[in-house]
């Protein structure tokens, strides 16, 4: 230790305090906020249910409105439905020698009383008609939705990324030297953020009427806003040097683009997709609620009559895909990275 040092008063070697009275007085209003926001949503309510469901779970109370509802849902939905019933009298142009795979014909029998108005007696009717068995229709189908899902959310992907890059481009203040270009630019990208999809997609549907073209657009939109708001700040935070380097030999905006800014983000920007199509893929359900086509818009028809079997057999079709997205992300995410 120098003499500088050890001639140093105390209080020089204090070590100051992480936090002062003005973060504490912030705190204490932030805790005063979330505890009045919380009065409101009824936060109180909610775990005093959960825990009357949770003593239900354990066996340590008799029953609880949690717990019967839950368990109704479960029984509601599953076992899933993966087979379709169609009257054979109401399918067009029906053939009987070359039927789906897998499929057979079978006949059903019902008895109903029914009043005969001559003698105004009630006399058992008997009616017979044939049905057309499909062990795995309904799962066909919901994986043929499941794909029209799928395709919606490329497609809305790929044309986000087309949309955010100029966005991009113009949201960068090192690169765009135009204030009003840059103001211009910076105020779409927020537009497009705060609207969101499903709010789009029920506009579009009364613009381009029903199916996956309302649902592509409003996915690509709201996309568009969140994609080139990350690429301008990564844009704008890129390490200067490689830029200098090139600037000073005479390469323009583009080229400095190319070879300085892309190589270096190009991990960020592969990641920001990936997790926009993961999102996608998932919203695609919701926007089909509002008939933007894709599995939301069976499952809002199946949910609507009461068909909870075939419910569940959406949902866990989109579980699997979203898993499936999950992990093909992760490993494109470690190979670029």
């Amino acid at each position: 230790m120098t003499s500088a040092e050890a001639s140093r008063p105390a209080s020089a070697w204090q070590i100051e305090r992480p936090y002062g009275t003005r973060s504490m007085v912030v705190l204490l209003l932030a805790v005063l906020v979330f505890f009045a926001a919380g009065q409101r949503v009824e936060i109180g309510r909610m775990l005093a249910l959960s825990g009357e469901g949770l003593l239900a779970a354990i066996g340590l109370r008799d029953s609880s409105q949690v717990s019967s509802g839950m368990a109704q849902i479960a029984r509601s939905l599953f076992p899933a439905q993966i087979s379709e019933r169609t009257e054979v009298a109401r399918i067009e142009n029906f053939d009987r020698q070359h039927l789906p795979w897998l499929s057979y014909i079978e006949e059903q029998t019902t008895r109903e009383q029914r009043l005969d108005p001559a003698t105004l007696a009630m006399k058992e009717s008997i009616e017979r008609r044939e049905v057309l068995v499909e062990p795995l229709g309904y799962l066909r189908h919901v994986l043929a939705k499941m794909l029209e899902t799928l395709e919606i959310a490329l497609w809305a992907t790929l044309l986000a990324v087309l949309f955010s890059l100029p966005l991009a481009w113009f949201s960068a203040r090192n690169y765009t030297a135009n204030l009003f270009s840059y103001g211009l630019a910076r105020g779409l990208v927020s537009l497009l953020r705060a609207v969101p999809e499903l709010v789009s997609a029920l506009f579009l549907v009364l613009a381009y009427g029903f199916g996956p073209i309302a649902g592509v657009l409003a996915l690509a939109l709201h996309a568009a806003g969140f994609l080139g708001k990350f690429y301008a700040e990564d844009i704008e935070t890129a390490d200067d040097k490689p830029q200098e380097a090139l600037r000073a030999i005479g390469a323009g905006k583009l080229k400095v683009m190319r070879f300085a800014v892309l190589p270096q983000l190009m991990p960020q920007f592969i990641g920001y997709t990936l997790y926009v199509l993961d999102r996608n893929v998932r919203m695609a359900t919701v926007v089909g609620l509002v008939g933007a086509g894709g599995i939301g818009q069976e499952l809002k028809g199946r949910y609507d009559m009461y068909h909870y079997a075939h419910v569940g057999t959406i949902l866990i079709a989109i579980f699997l895909t979203v898993f499936a997205l999950d992990q093909i992300a992760a490993r494109l995410r470690r190979r670029y990275a």
